[in-house]
């Protein structure tokens, strides 16, 4: 970029100018949970009739395991290339933390997993541009797995960690302070703080990769089954719980003005992909409320149904009869919420307001 020599282009011939290939592409589900391949088989297969000899092509979206020897590894070969001789193929997962400035990508470790040793070597040498840690593995399918294993444990522990707030709801105790207090342990525990449910490109949908491809096996998962049952139930939820608090007021969600503080899935970014805040909106739409909302970084939201709903800039907290606190961004003033008369927090993390309630 300092010097110009970037070049961006939709077209796909221009894979044949490059040494190194990364594929990088959304691997989504559908409303069904299935995995939606569309736009990985489609890059995939862009890169396979453009290949050239001597590339070294590195697949990081994260898919189900023999995805790279199914999409990549294969074709190439039917095209005649010899894969770890004429063309370098690997796996090797991406690893960020949008919105975290403490995850940086020259400092977190990357894995590779190559079609042959020599595969592994030259993607190791174009990862390592990256990052100065490479753990390099045994194969394409032990990478693929590892970028599951790391998503699918973040999806229990969440799951875990919402859970147990509900445990401390009904213990009177405050699940903040009893997760810092056991994250004092310096072993056996990765604690994770509970809310309104789970968003963003990965965790609610990667585990479903490995779901699908177990699904015509005997091999049963209900672990993660639970878990990520346990995470699509979330905002319903939050919905439920924001009628318990109008009602305790002496109201209900039919007719009541509410307004949703932060709509993105994490604090810091403007990502709306998968967020907890679209089911929890259309959950309360649906139970009679009238709803807007409020994130400076979100202009415009689009709901599930195709309804669409503006960013409400300059919100007063007495014009509503409940505020529900679902991102708090770093840097915004949310203070005028506090004047609201009912407030349910689902980060567990807006303190100080009066009438305030948690999930």
């Amino acid at each position: 970029m300092q010097d110009g020599s970037l070049e961006l282009s939709s077209d796909t011939a221009a894979v044949a100018e490059a040494d190194a290939v990364i594929i990088c592409v959304p691997t989504p589900v559908d409303s069904d949970h299935v995995p939606d391949l569309a736009a990985l088989r489609g890059a995939c297969g862009a890169v396979v009739a453009h290949a050239r000899a001597g590339q070294t092509i590195i697949l990081t979206s994260t898919s189900y395991v023999g995805t790279t020897r199914d999409l990549l590894i294969g074709p190439l070969e039917q095209r005649g290339m010899r894969v770890g001789e004429d063309v370098f193929v690997a796996f090797s997962p991406e690893r960020i933390d949008p919105g975290n400035s403490d995850h940086l990508q020259r400092e977190t470790p990357r894995v590779i997993g190559g079609a042959t040793e020599a595969c592994a070597e030259h993607a190791a040498q174009v990862i390592k541009r990256l990052t100065d840690v490479v753990y390099v593995m045994s194969s394409a399918e032990a990478a693929e797995a590892t970028k599951l294993y790391e998503n699918v444990f973040r999806a229990v522990t969440l799951a875990l960690a919402n859970e147990f707030a509900d445990v401390c709801g009904t213990l009177q105790l405050d699940p903040i302070e009893v997760t810092l207090a056991a994250g004092t342990k310096p072993y056996g525990f990765l604690g994770t703080f509970p809310g309104p449910g789970v968003g963003g490109h990965c965790i609610p949908c990667d585990p479903y990769y490995l779901l699908w491809q177990l699904g015509g096996s005997e091999r049963g998962t209900p672990l993660i089954e639970q878990a990520m049952k346990s995470i699509n139930t979330r905002p319903d939820r939050v919905v439920e719980r924001a009628s318990e608090v109008l009602a305790e007021a002496g109201g209900g969600l039919a007719g009541a003005k509410v307004i949703v503080v932060g709509v993105s899935y994490k604090p810091g970014v403007a990502d709306l992909r998968e967020s907890p805040a679209l089911d929890i909106i259309a959950g309360l739409i649906s139970r009679g409320a009238e709803v807007e909302y409020h994130d400076p970084v979100v202009p415009q939201v689009r709901l599930r149904d195709g309804r669409l709903i503006d960013n409400l800039p300059a919100p007063k907290g007495a014009d509503f009869d409940l505020a529900v606190i679902h991102t708090l961004h770093p840097g915004i003033d949310h203070s005028w919420a506090q004047d609201c008369p009912q407030i349910l927090d689902a980060t567990y993390q807006f303190d100080g307001a009066p009438n305030r309630a948690v999930v």
